[in-house]
């Protein structure tokens, strides 16, 4: 028995032709559909990268006890078991993230490794003297090592076969041609691509007969859609572009499997980590935005050997955590207790459902729950987003450990379901993002399959939240979840647990001793941005505010007196995050009506 696994890294389903996109090129994503079964409700459970591959590796939901990290000591590694019971496991990845701080070991629970260097800013070729960097649409990047040192890295790739991806593939054909007579072996070949930047061979986007001339952009923010119509434009052909590649590196493994008749005894498997917004809902990117389908919903195609099932479409709700039991059953290996996913191998041959609903989300962020039809995404009670902690033993962030002043007022927890009886540190979790902003929402995808009509239903609501907490309890999710969301972690659900209607709050309010009314979106405004800073630096910033309020005269307080008295008395280093965030509040945030 062989396997394959190839991965993709932010592969929007929405943009590949099998599923519906009718101008991207990409015939070998759509020969791979006629070849496999293709899964139409395939979700992330953890997002973004390298909580996505710990769900793949462990089979359950990382987001609920931690952000980004490393696999941990008590974690079942779905590519360690494998190599412990005698199936030889390879990885060949371009994915920069497994050898920072954050994601270190990883690669190393496989057999073998190989890394291709140069991806977006991967710390690889050293130069002292700054790059030259041509006009450019404005960045948030500027100004970081890592938008200086992708500029560095891409002088020293000057063909496609020097790209990071072109690699990655050649040493995964590399390793089949080597080994196809070989029994036992999963080989894994993961790029980062097309995640962005988008720097792509012009033979690629010249597919698209596409012209541009204004400022270079290939590389979006992380936030609100603010570029021109044509830069947006731009922006998506190279990403259909950087598609094109990826196809035609899939291409080239098809071929291989055909070539050497691999069909008849080799799964495989092709997916991502999670989606991106390339403007759709007036976003870039992902992360803090609620996390919408077209990041949430992935592609997924898997050939079984023992099945033989091609060229045909499986209904039912699956999830990126199912695919390491998936994995360890077809190698006729026993799945440990902690994996919460489920073998996929009847679901390939019958549609047989697996579970009945699908928790996903981003540490700190919503918990989202989905039944195929429903998505309910549950934002926090509090304009705080606590509380909130990371549970962990390897104190990692995503390239760079955790600082000592982090860890200072750490305990220790009792174990959890799945620590093998370990205590975890428990460190207090700062909000990177805060969805409390948009509120709770729901969605019909059968009346609105892109989310752009949030529905008030409370007996869906209900519904779902029931379904939540049942799931949140099966993951052992930590108790101060259920209290940062206001929902129960015993008992009936209630109608003052609901919150898909706006709770009215009192206009009178006080900011320090002074008494003020709110309008506006002041109070989300206030909230909001202070919840992003820590003790003694918020009580100056409310003594500041108060200072300002009292010295204009001012009663009626809205977002825009917040905004500007922050950023004008905060230290340099909180007026960008304050702005930033401040803009999506004035433009995405819920209005708190009095």
């Amino acid at each position: 028995m062989k396997a394959i696994m190839v991965m993709f890294d932010s592969l929007n389903r929405h943009m590949l032709p099998p599923y519906g996109c009718q101008w991207v090129q990409a015939p070998n994503f759509e020969r791979l559909a006629r070849r496999t079964v293709m899964f139409e409700n395939a979700y992330i459970a953890s997002a973004p990268c390298m909580p996505a591959r710990r769900d793949m590796h462990t089979g359950r939901n990382n987001f609920l006890h931690r952000s980004w990290g490393p696999i941990e000591p008590f974690d079942d590694s779905m590519p360690e078991i494998l190599k412990r019971k005698g199936i030889y496991t390879h990885l060949s990845s371009d994915h920069y993230h497994y050898w920072e701080d954050g994601g270190c070991t990883y690669h190393s629970r496989y057999n073998t490794w190989e890394i291709s260097r140069g991806q977006e800013g991967d710390p690889w070729k050293g130069e002292v003297k700054n790059p030259e960097i041509p006009d450019h649409v404005k960045s948030r990047r500027e100004g970081t090592n890592s938008w200086r040192q992708d500029w560095v890295n891409r002088k020293y790739m000057t063909g496609e076969q020097d790209l990071p991806q072109a690699r990655t593939f050649n040493r995964g054909l590399e390793f089949i041609k080597t080994n196809h007579r070989q029994d036992n072996w999963f080989l894994h070949i993961e790029t980062f691509d097309p995640h962005e930047p988008y720097w792509v061979p012009r033979r690629y986007l010249d597919l698209y007969g596409h012209e541009y001339k204004g400022l270079h952009f290939d590389w979006p923010n992380y936030d609100l859609v603010r570029e021109t119509p044509e830069e947006v434009e731009h922006c998506r052909f190279l990403n259909a572009a950087l598609i094109s590649m990826c196809d035609d590196y899939l291409g080239r493994v098809l071929d291989l499997m055909d070539e050497l008749d691999l069909w008849k005894d080799t799964l495989l498997i092709v997916n991502t980590d999670h989606g991106f917004l390339l403007g759709e809902h007036g976003w870039w990117a992902k992360m803090f935005q609620p996390i919408y389908n077209e990041i949430a919903r992935i592609p997924l195609f898997v050939w079984d050997p023992r099945l033989r099932e091609g060229n045909v479409k499986r209904k039912s709700l699956v999830q990126t955590i199912d695919l390491a039991p998936t994995l360890l059953e077809y190698f006729g290996l026993p799945i440990p207790g902690d994996m919460l996913g489920r073998s996929l191998a009847e679901t390939l041959r019958s549609d047989k459902p697996v579970r009945q609903a699908g928790l996903f989300g981003v540490h700190g962020g919503h918990v989202n729950i989905t039944d195929g039809r429903y998505i309910y995404m549950r934002g926090p009670a509090h304009s705080n987003n606590q509380p909130l902690y990371d549970y962990t033993l390897m104190p990692t962030h995503m390239d760079h450990l955790f600082r000592v002043q982090e860890l200072q007022s750490l305990e220790l927890a009792e174990p959890f379901t799945f620590t093998k009886g370990c205590k975890t540190m428990k460190i207090a979790a700062g909000p990177m993002i805060n969805p409390y902003i948009y509120g709770s929402l729901l969605f019909d995808l059968e009346k609105d399959p892109r989310q752009e009509h949030p529905i008030d239903d409370p007996g869906i609501e209900r519904r779902m939240l029931r379904l939540m907490v049942d799931l949140m309890k099966e993951c052992d999710a930590p108790p101060e979840q259920y209290e940062r969301l206001g929902i129960p972690g015993e008992g009936e659900i209630e109608e003052g647990h609901l919150s898909l209607k706006e709770r009215p709050e009192a206009a009178r309010d006080r900011i320090g001793n002074t008494e003020v009314i709110w309008t506006g979106k002041g109070k989300v405004m206030y909230e909001s941005l202070l919840a992003y800073v820590q003790e003694p630096l918020k009580r100056q910033l409310i003594l500041g505010i108060e200072a300002r309020i009292n010295d204009l005269g001012l009663k009626e307080i809205n977002e825009d007196h917040i905004l500007e008295t922050l950023t004008e008395i905060s230290p340099g280093a909180f007026r960008g995050l304050f702005n930033w965030i401040g803009g999506i509040i004035k433009e995405k945030g819920k209005s708190i009506k009095n």
